[in-house]
């Protein structure tokens, strides 16, 4: 399954401003926030036929919690996200990441102000 990244340009005034602004546990808090939305979100866009991809998407925190991941780990994910020739795409992760993006982004530039 492709990995979508979100990445922040000026990331080093960022983290400055973060540093000085605010609680880094508010940073992680943000970040757990919006990887279980992310989550939630990929599990209700996901098809269901068995239910096996739904119950495969997982969230985990690493980075002590500056990172969160979420993937869906049934082989056959990717296929359904992005299609193939014979499968038109039924994108549940991609459509959930890009609108969970907006949110996350807006969540940091909160707490810099």
């Amino acid at each position: 399954m492709a990995r979508g990244t979100i990445q922040i340009k000026g990331s080093d005034e960022l983290l400055g401003k973060l540093k000085k602004n605010t609680d880094l546990n508010d940073v992680k808090n943000a970040v757990k926030l919006n990887g279980s939305e992310l989550q939630g979100k990929a599990q209700r866009r996901a098809p269901v036929d068995t239910g096996n991809l739904k119950r495969s998407i997982g969230y985990t925190s690493e980075d002590s919690g500056f990172t969160a991941k979420v993937a869906a780990t049934a082989h056959y994910a990717g296929y359904i996200n992005f299609g193939t020739r014979f499968i038109y795409a039924r994108p549940f992760m991609t459509n959930s990441y890009y609108e969970q993006r907006k949110k996350f982004i807006s969540d940091l530039k909160r707490l810099v102000k």
